[in-house]
This record gives structure tokens, C-alpha cells and sequence, in this order.
């Protein structure tokens, strides 16, 4: 025993490249964390994250009927990897598409300052969206807006137009007017900011939804079964205030129930 333990060596030795792989593995992992955060996909992928460092423990402790079967679930995993998070493959292949991520010196910006950049967070304006919902409900305009505190939804946001404006009743209510050609679609709220309009959101699979509902309550159902934003609709038929939170849908609120709901979505 003490032979071997003098068998160990005292320094391991670092080469450059080491230092720039792990680097280049912590941007990676990093980057891939912003993609899938306030998703359902981040869940997805810690479980999957469990079960590879779990067949790593076993392996090491040469468990071998089961490092075995987990061997086959980590090598199949991969074809299931590409099926559960296809949506999310295809969000990183049209970002490196649509811009160079080592484009000047703003990268290196971004990796230099991304914790204090995450920091900046302003509250949400509350009484702004429950006044242009009143208003919008008493005038049966119709509208859809999606409020997220996780995730700036880049990929939904860019479906869309972008608007990037401080987050006021009267913008809203003039994005949803009638005669807007931004009324269409939904409204991304992040960081208290109006980041797009006239977004295309996925609409929910479920197929026990009253078919009363129209595609405005299908598609905050669905944003918010694949997100972990909230979402509000006003119906264009009735006025009803309708809100949606992890796929399930409150209807017939009343303002202070919408002003309640969204207190406790947050402010914490």
C-alpha cells in the first residue's frame, strides 16, 4: 500500500493546450446553458447529465452488468438526444448561421462580463400590463403576451419584430390595436423591456382542449409547456382575460386576480 501511494505523482503537469481545452469546454457548456435556460430541455438534460456521471461511478467501481446496460443507454442516448432536443439543435445551427460567434471583440466582451451582465434585472412593470389589458378587454381587442424572467426566448423573439422599448400600457395597447400590422402573433416581455412583436409561438399538442379555444390560447398554452415564462391573452370575442403558466389555462380573470397572478410570478 505505501508503495503505491508513492507511486503517485506529487505534480501533475499542465501544457497550454490543457488550459485552452478547458476554456473552450467552459464556453461551450456555457453557451449551452444559455440556449436551453427557462426551457424544458434543462431538466432533459441534468437527468441525462445524472445518468452519464452515474455509469461513470459504476464503471470506476468495475460494476460490470451494470456499467453495461447504462453503456448501451449512453450509446443509444444519442439518437434520443437528437430527437428530444431537435428544437434546440435547430435554434444553435440558425444562431451560428445568422452571426459569428467570435465576431470583434464584442465576444470577448460577453465572456469577460456575462456575470455581471446576467445580474441586470429590472422589476417588471405590473400595473403597465394589467392597464392595457383592462383597456384592451373593455375594447374586445385581442392579444397575446408572453412575460419571461428565465429566458430572453431568442428564438421566438426573432420570428417576430424586434422592438427592444421600455414597457408602457400605451405601447402595448397600440401593438395589439386592430389596425396595427404588429397585432398579429404575440408580444415577448423580458427584463421589463418589449424585446419583439409579432412573434410565432408553438401551438399545444394537447388534444383535450375545448375547442372553443382559438389559436391565441393554444399558443400561450404551448409557449408556456416548453418554457418556463407566463403568459397572458385577452380574447378578441368576449374580453375575457385569460392567463397560462406551465400549460395550464385560468380563464374569466378579473384584474386583480391578473395583477395578483403576476405578483406572484415576479415579484419575489
Amino acid at each position: 500500500m505505501i508503495k503505491i501511494l508513492f507511486n503517485i505523482p506529487l505534480f501533475i503537469s499542465v501544457k497550454w493546450l490543457d488550459v485552452l481545452d478547458i476554456i473552450l469546454v467552459a464556453i461551450l457548456i456555457y453557451q449551452l446553458y444559455k440556449l436551453i435556460k427557462g426551457t424544458v430541455a434543462i431538466r432533459i438534460f441534468l437527468g441525462i447529465l445524472a445518468i452519464y456521471l452515474f455509469w461513470k461511478l459504476v464503471s470506476a467501481m468495475q460494476m460490470e452488468l451494470l456499467s453495461e446496460i447504462l453503456g448501451q443507454f449512453i450509446g443509444v442516448g444519442v439518437l434520443a438526444l437528437i430527437i428530444v432536443f431537435q428544437q434546440e439543435i435547430r435554434r444553435f445551427l440558425l444562431l451560428l448561421g445568422s452571426q459569428s460567434p467570435f465576431g470583434g471583440p464584442s465576444f470577448i466582451k460577453k465572456i469577460v462580463s456575462w456575470s455581471k451582465n446576467e445580474a441586470k434585472t429590472t422589476n417588471l412593470n405590473i400595473n403597465a400590463i394589467v392597464r392595457a389589458c383592462f383597456n384592451m378587454s373593455r375594447n374586445k381587442t385581442g392579444a397575446l403576451i408572453v412575460i419571461t424572467k428565465d429566458s430572453e426566448l431568442k428564438y421566438h423573439a426573432s420570428t417576430g419584430d424586434e422592438i427592444d422599448a421600455k414597457l408602457t400600457a400605451s405601447l402595448l395597447e397600440s401593438i395589439f390595436f386592430k389596425n396595427s400590422p404588429l397585432h398579429d402573433g404575440g408580444a415577448i416581455i423580458y427584463n421589463n423591456r418589449i424585446a419583439a412583436a409579432r412573434c410565432i409561438l408553438p401551438v399545444s399538442d394537447n388534444q383535450e382542449l375545448p375547442s372553443k379555444y382559438g389559436l391565441r390560447h393554444r399558443a400561450a398554452i404551448g409557449i408556456t409547456e416548453n418554457s418556463t415564462a407566463v403568459a397572458i391573452i385577452v380574447s378578441e370575442e368576449s374580453g375575457e382575460i385569460s392567463s397560462a403558466r406551465r400549460g395550464q389555462l385560468k380563464t374569466n380573470l378579473s384584474t386583480d386576480e391578473l395583477r395578483a397572478f403576476l405578483k406572484r410570478e415576479f415579484e419575489e
